[in-house]
């Protein structure tokens, strides 16, 4: 009874280093899904809600998205509050991946709906740890498809 569709892992990052290490540990983890990464808002919402902005292309995708809030073009907290608005992307579990240790901005981004608030350690090893963790948490988990 499961046809689960591939999850897509969607990265909004704007630090290239940052990338890399993200994606070298859920690779290291055993997570072989696509990940599409974007280095600022507008491109990442385009891919996510569509040039129009209905998120219609989104309606069959089975999607994670992994977000940075310090963004060249936008925050963040912006990029979230539109895919859990909309309609065919609020189901999409959003994982904020950030160096703010802000409790005020963390408490928004989970009223906003964010599933998962991750601080990045600034020690490499620290980071490198979490994504390892975060990599094991993909490997095991089901996202919703929208109908």
């Amino acid at each position: 009874m499961n046809n689960a569709k591939p999850v897509t892992i969607v990265m909004v990052e704007d630090d290239e280093g940052h990338a890399r290490l993200i994606e070298r540990n859920i690779r290291r983890a055993g997570v072989n899904n696509e990940i599409k990464a974007f280095s600022d808002g507008t491109s990442a919402l385009e891919f996510l809600l569509g040039p129009d902005g209905s998120g219609e292309v989104s309606r069959h995708r089975a999607m994670l998205v992994l977000l940075d809030l310090n963004l060249p073009d936008m925050t963040g907290i912006d990029i979230l509050a539109k895919v859990k608005s909309n309609e065919h992307t609020r189901v999409a579990p959003v994982v904020v991946l950030t160096t703010t240790d802000d409790q005020r901005e963390i408490q928004r981004c989970y009223d906003l709906g964010a599933n998962v608030y991750i601080t990045k350690p600034v020690n490499y090893e620290g980071f490198a740890n979490a994504i390892r963790q975060l990599g094991l948490f993909f490997a095991v988990m089901q996202v919703p498809e929208t109908v």
